[in-house]
């Protein structure tokens, strides 16, 4: 859990001005149910610690985030990030939303801690419990930190930058930004799966199926082929019977006719 270093209740009093009618409903987040559907707006990583301010002084509570709001899950607290900006952060795998309800943390920021988020987020990501009573989250071996990615799905409409967070020390919370990040190209898997299955195939694959498809071409032709031969053998087995047989007839016609004209020239 970092340390605020009484930088919460002088932001209050610096963002009172600002947020002015800027405000969430009692006990209701800035997030929609469908948060990781949205069109992103900015992604990154950084380490988060966590905190719950309710207001009652315990744990070095320095009273109710700058927003003016009560303290719930979802809400968090971001060093440069405008007012109710939208997200949310993904930790191995688990994906819980949050909206900027509050500015720090301080000096950890300077050390690279960009996110504050609140203790019941935080018991939910790392399978931990909340402690109501301390205001800490038990089961997580006391750890306070961790890596996590974000996602911007929504800008806050008040000052602060638009773009990957920086210190507190900066300043940056307090000033309006003209020039947001730009948001990052999504591209749709559907549509690459889809032209993967429209590309022609590779010269390789064509070469595998040409000897493939000549052998189907070449199978009708050869067993016409092979008919022709047969029909022709037979009749040419047919014909050569059919020869010998009048040759047989002819030979045998012509002995006779010799015999009969020998007899004619001895008489």
């Amino acid at each position: 859990m970092s340390s605020r270093f009484g930088m919460r209740s002088f932001t209050m009093l610096a963002s009172a001005a600002v947020i002015g009618a800027v405000t969430l409903g009692t006990g209701a987040t800035a997030h929609a149910d469908d948060f990781s559907e949205k069109k992103p707006l900015l992604k990154g990583s950084t380490t988060a610690s966590y905190y719950w301010d309710d207001a009652s002084g315990r744990n070095g509570d320095t009273g109710l985030p700058a927003s003016g709001k009560p303290m719930q899950k979802g809400l968090a607290a971001s060093p440069s990030w405008p007012l109710l900006t939208e997200g949310y952060v993904i930790y191995k795998g688990k994906k819980e939303p949050f909206f900027v309800g509050d500015r720090g943390p301080g000096v950890p920021s300077n050390r690279g801690i960009m996110l504050d988020l609140d203790a019941k987020t935080f018991a939910s990501l790392t399978g931990g419990k909340f402690n109501s009573s301390s205001l800490t989250v038990d089961g997580v071996g006391g750890q306070g930190h961790i890596k996590i990615d974000y996602v911007i799905t929504k800008w806050g409409p008040g000052v602060g930058k638009k773009n990957h967070p920086v210190a507190f020390s900066t300043g940056a919370w307090s000033r309006k930004d003209a020039n947001p990040a730009k948001p990052p190209v999504v591209t749709a898997e559907k549509k690459i799966e889809k032209k993967e299955e429209d590309k022609p195939a590779a010269p390789a694959q064509v070469a595998e199926k040409a000897p493939e498809k000549a052998r189907e071409e070449k199978a009708p032709q050869a067993e016409l082929a092979a008919a022709v031969t047969n029909r022709e053998t037979e009749s040419n087995g047919v014909g050569g019977l059919a020869l010998v047989s009048g040759l047989a007839f002819l030979g045998g016609g012509l002995f006779l006719a010799r015999g009969r004209i020998r007899k004619a020239f001895e008489r």
